[in-house]
């Protein structure tokens, strides 16, 4: 995958997690394991971008003796996500049209047959 494309998919799958709810690091690394393994050191970078840009603020709270530092999704990242999905929603479309080109194409070279 692209680089560039899997970072904007982390940042983006970061900002859907936070419309949830706030989060701490070691969380949302636990909760993109599945869509996409990531490790936290990977993780905290995204989340500084995310807050240098705005997207995200944060906000520390005591817990076990320590400070947990927590992550809010700002205004400014639920529209981030919200351009995201316009812009996936068009690119669904593309692909949806090159994906049919490609079955009529594949039927036509193999004499219909799968």
């Amino acid at each position: 995958m692209d680089i560039q494309l899997k970072r904007g998919l982390t940042e983006v799958c970061v900002l859907a997690l936070l419309a949830r709810g706030d989060s701490y690091g070691y969380r949302l690394a636990k909760d993109t394991e599945q869509l996409m393994p990531m490790s936290e050191s990977t993780l905290y970078p995204v989340l500084k971008r995310l807050q240098e840009s705005g997207a995200v603020d944060t906000y520390s709270t005591e817990y076990a003796g320590r400070l947990r530092r927590y992550y809010t999704l700002t205004d400014a990242g639920w529209r981030q996500m919200l351009d995201f999905v316009t812009e996936w929603e068009q690119l669904g479309k593309v692909y949806e049209f090159i994906v049919h080109i490609k079955q009529e194409e594949e039927k036509k070279r193999t004499g219909g047959t799968p």
